[in-house]
């Protein structure tokens, strides 16, 4: 199982492949695995929202981490998104992945109802009763609606099971915070890719990555060039990414960008699960360009 120590570098927040009749493609997901693994990263997450756990059957997520737990053959830390609205749900979906050889479980708050802090702080409480997984927080507020403070983090920090957080919000001060009040020793690790390198600055152990789909090498080598102290490096590899990273940060959508610049790359990562839609000519365009202006791709 994974421990906080080990909650570091980067971590791709993997995609779902789908075949073009929208059914899980198991053989593409072992390709995407081996393609990361092989690439350095320090641990995959499965089924997050760049894996569109909402669009997932129960059944089809317990098959996306078992398969990626049987390819990366310990290699790695396999860390699964069971999120859900309701706590029933989330225990059940969280002995799935334990099931499935997961080392950990990540988990946003539950999502469409607003819940206050005390609502919150209980479900974290009851989930961590109940599994036996280590749990990730996962802090999402632009699409739970529910932001979990800075103080409430490090409320949760101290309990026995807790061991890291994972935090997608744009308010960059907010992770500063977070590791300032659990005084730098609960591992915070971003979740934008934007925000890479400067959260590094700030105190955060690594990232939840979305560009690490795409470009897992230099994201590793932006990570280890950071912690080798050579930041003139890291911050070109950041400044560098940049230019992809504006397609993942949350406008049109980080799903359908991730995956059109992986099939570009020749990746199998297959069409988004509707109701999410293709990218337009336009939106194409510009990916398309970002790779070859990153010499990924022939102009």
């Amino acid at each position: 199982m994974l421990t906080a120590q080990d909650l570091r570098g980067v971590i791709p927040a993997l995609v779902t492949p789908f075949k073009q009749n929208g059914q899980l493609a198991e053989d593409s997901l072992r390709k995407i695995t081996n393609f990361v693994l092989e690439n350095g990263v320090h641990a995959i997450m499965t089924t997050g929202g760049n894996g569109e756990f909402p669009h997932l059957l129960r059944e089809e997520r317990e098959r996306v981490t078992r398969t990626v737990v049987e390819v990366a053959k310990g290699q790695v830390p396999v860390i699964a998104c069971t999120a859900a609205c309701s706590t029933m749900e989330v225990i059940l979906l969280t002995k799935d992945a334990e099931e499935a050889g997961a080392d950990a479980a990540i988990l946003i708050p539950p999502y469409y109802f607003p819940l206050n802090e005390e609502s919150l702080y209980e479900y974290f409480v009851e989930v961590v009763a109940n599994v036996n997984l280590p749990l990730v927080i996962y802090n999402n507020p632009l699409y739970t609606g529910n932001n979990l403070s800075p103080a409430l983090i490090a409320k949760l920090a101290a309990l026995d099971g807790i061991i890291g957080l994972k935090q997608s919000n744009s308010d960059l001060g907010q992770l500063v915070e977070v590791i300032r009040l659990t005084t730098n020793k609960f591992p915070t690790l971003t979740g934008i890719d934007s925000q890479f390198y400067p959260s590094l600055c700030a105190g955060s152990t690594g990232i939840f990555s979305t560009a690490a789909c795409i470009v897992p090498k230099q994201m590793v080598e932006l990570f280890n060039a950071f912690t080798k102290g050579d930041h003139k490096t890291a911050l070109s590899i950041h400044n560098k990414l940049q230019n992809l990273n504006r397609f993942l940060d949350y406008d049109p959508g980080y799903v359908q960008p991730c995956k059109k610049a992986m099939e570009m790359l020749g990746l199998p990562a297959g069409p988004a699960r509707k109701p999410l839609l293709p990218l337009n000519k336009q939106q194409k365009t510009q990916i398309r360009q970002t790779l070859v202006d990153l010499g990924l791709l022939k102009a």
